[in-house]
């Protein structure tokens, strides 16, 4: 229980040292950048003088020094304040966030569980067929999917299913009229709209992810444990699902830890291209007006994602392999858990179980 607590203690410590790193990196690169929130409400303003402008700054806290600044900025960020921003509504800037989070986590997480569906059963089957068609077949789409730039490919279905077959919006969220609409046309209308964008995202992560889930499932299939309940006759069903997916996965729980963040930085392109109100398009539009609080608001939420989804990952492990939980976690615990895998499945072919009978050792044990 000890050694639980300070690992987590220990883990606590590393996200906080992190997330602090992240704050002032971004801080300080943001105001690097050329371009001040000023600029548009007096550069393009010809009746603004220098003094509205140093009026502005003085307002907005710019003429302090960047480290007063950042001070400032991480008292209120412990209040969970975020300031407002600096576009002309002077909104506060999690009001802003919080209207447009739904739509991209619901999109990301959507496509999050499409591309594992599907990823995870053909990497599996690509690689306990290598080499034969469906191998081959899958490689070169996957091959195509990572050369394929998503803006591109956006462009071109947009053409096809909008404009040459005019099935599919290519804007927006919703269709005029949308309010008369009842309950099932509403959905109907949503899922038509978000229709492509969702392919985009899902089409963009499979190709890595069955790739990945190929390459780990081979190093797998090919340890002496895996061999050994081949040659004895188990089940492929058995050696697959039982021995060799579990140890498979843990590798494709990092990716999918580390594909967190993602459901900020990947919409930045596909909702500005559909015109889709999103976290993605309003961070590109706060970019481009050097609105620094939504800035560092959807930074800080990236970053939070971020270390969400290493966290997650661990756990993942532990979830997917209790040896590794139990052990703390380590190299030790990974080679523990095959030799503990390659005992499960040479005591199964020797007592010739199938997929869903208990083996001989395990019957003893209960009626023991």
């Amino acid at each position: 229980m000890t050694r639980t607590l300070l690992r987590i203690a220990a883990k606590l410590a590393w996200v906080a040292v992190v997330f602090f790193g992240i704050t002032v990196i971004s801080f300080w690169v943001i105001h690097l950048a050329p371009g001040k929130p000023t600029d548009l409400q007096t550069t393009l303003n010809p009746g603004a003088s220098a003094v509205a402008r140093e009026r502005l700054e003085k307002i907005y806290g710019l003429d302090q020094p960047i480290h007063v600044q950042y001070g400032q900025w991480v008292t209120r960020m412990a209040r969970l304040d975020f300031g407002r921003s600096m576009s002309g509504d002077s909104r506060p800037v999690w009001d802003k966030i919080a209207e447009r989070l739904p739509l991209t986590f619901g999109m990301n997480i959507v496509s999050l569980f499409l591309t594992l569906a599907v990823a995870i059963p053909i990497g599996v089957a690509s690689a306990w067929r290598q080499g034969g068609a469906f191998d081959r077949l899958s490689t070169v789409v996957v091959f195509v999917g990572f050369a394929m730039p998503s803006f591109w490919l956006a462009l071109l279905l947009m053409r096809q299913f909008g404009i040459v077959w005019p099935v599919l919006p290519i804007s927006g969220l919703t269709s005029l009229g949308f309010a008369k609409l009842g309950f099932w046309d509403k959905t109907w209308d949503l899922c038509r709209h978000l229709a492509l964008p969702v392919f985009l995202y899902t089409f963009g992560s499979l190709a890595g992810m069955s790739r990945f889930m190929r390459t780990s499932m081979l190093e797998v299939l090919r340890q002496d444990y895996i061999l050994t309940a081949r040659a004895k006759g188990l089940p492929a069903r058995t050696v697959i699902f039982r021995h060799a997916m579990r140890n498979a996965l843990l590798p494709v729980i990092t990716i999918l830890g580390l594909s967190v963040p993602g459901l900020i930085g990947g919409s930045v392109i596909i909702e500005s291209i559909f015109s889709l109100p999103g976290l993605g398009q309003l961070f590109y539009q706060a970019v481009m007006s050097r609105d620094y609080p939504l800035i560092m608001g959807s930074l800080v939420l990236g970053a939070v994602l971020t270390l969400a989804g290493n966290l997650l990952a661990d756990a993942g492990y532990g979830l997917a392999d209790p040896r590794i939980r139990q052990s703390g976690g380590g190299a030790g615990a990974q080679s523990g858990g095959q030799l503990e895998a390659a005992s499960a499945a040479t005591s199964d072919a020797a007592s010739g179980t199938t997929s869903g009978e208990p083996s001989a050792a395990s019957s003893g044990k209960e009626g023991a």
